[in-house]
């Protein structure tokens, strides 16, 4: 079965999501709601609904998300619409589940302790949800909807919508149980990209030089990485060249640096961040050339 654009509906995705909602509710249950700690989006609202009027935060996912995905379904892909609905509807199952579990961390009252484990587990179970292409609803759904409606970008909704539940949360928790809450988020923001982005960190260089067959024949030679030519034109001095790039794991930077020295000292060179990367010497062994002829 498929969507437009190939999106597929794999059955993996829907077992990982499933494990990773289990793992989030299970830091949600037995380290937020037992020590009082606040959480942003449509999971703060539920604790805000579980202190102060009594209501079972698995009840409440469900009854909050109804209208949402009501609204937000013309805003959503085919498959991710299921996605959403199946990752909204485990959450609550699995939120109900560690609750009759009886399941408890004990932390001694150490809120720090509480913190960081609340970042890591939460994280590591949103992380898995957000990497096999699942939600879990909620304020995705109606950042969605405002970058549709009125061009907002949802990091920026995402983060009024979150900043708006939390200063509700001071409601029922006091300001020394906020901060330990943002120590929280902070970590489980990193888990989260940590567990998307596969843990493996890579750099992609860009080159600017007068030697670029010099220095990329040594790459290529010495390193066993590849490099791509891009057709530069300065703007001052219309002068035209080649410029290279190329993509290396995070300790080999300083050899590509001696490489490059050794040819042109003089040479423009930007390191940039890369979040993923897929192919022939990162996510597959090189292919040996010795046993293709």
């Amino acid at each position: 079965m498929s969507v437009k654009n190939d999106k597929k509906i794999r059955f993996i995705d829907f077992i990982m999501i499933t494990i990773g909602t289990a793992l989030y509710a299970f830091g949600f249950v037995t380290i937020n709601i037992a020590n009082r700690l606040a959480e942003g989006g449509i999971a703060g609202i539920t604790l805000l609904l579980k202190f102060l009027a009594g209501v079972n935060p698995a009840i409440s996912t469900i009854l909050i998300n109804i209208p949402l995905l009501i609204i937000g379904y013309r805003y959503l892909g085919r498959r991710s619409l299921i996605y959403t609905i199946y990752g909204t509807g485990i959450l609550s199952f699995w939120i109900w589940f560690w609750q009759i579990a009886h399941v408890s961390l004990n932390v001694h009252h150490d809120l720090f302790i509480a913190a960081i484990l609340a970042g890591i587990i939460g994280g590591f179970g949103l992380g898995l949800v957000y990497r096999f292409n699942g939600t879990t609803g909620g304020t995705d759904i109606i950042a969605r909807i405002f970058e549709k409606k009125k061009g907002s970008p949802m990091g920026q909704s995402l983060f009024a919508l979150d900043f708006v539940v939390l200063a509700v949360s001071l409601t029922y928790i006091d300001l020394r149980r906020m901060m330990y809450t943002l120590v929280a988020s902070f970590v489980l923001s990193r888990v989260v990209n940590f567990i998307q982005d596969g843990g493996y960190s890579a750099r992609g260089i860009i080159v600017m030089t007068q030697h670029s067959q010099e220095i990329s024949h040594e790459i290529i030679e010495k390193m066993d990485r590849g490099v791509t030519y891009l057709q530069t034109e300065g703007a001052f001095s219309g002068r035209k060249g080649k410029a290279l790039y190329t993509v290396v794991s995070q300790s080999e930077i300083t050899e590509v640096k001696r490489i490059i020295a050794k040819y042109d000292k003089h040479a423009f060179v930007s390191v940039i961040d890369v979040n993923e990367v897929i192919g022939e010497g990162f996510t597959y062994e090189p292919i040996d050339s010795t046993n293709n002829k």
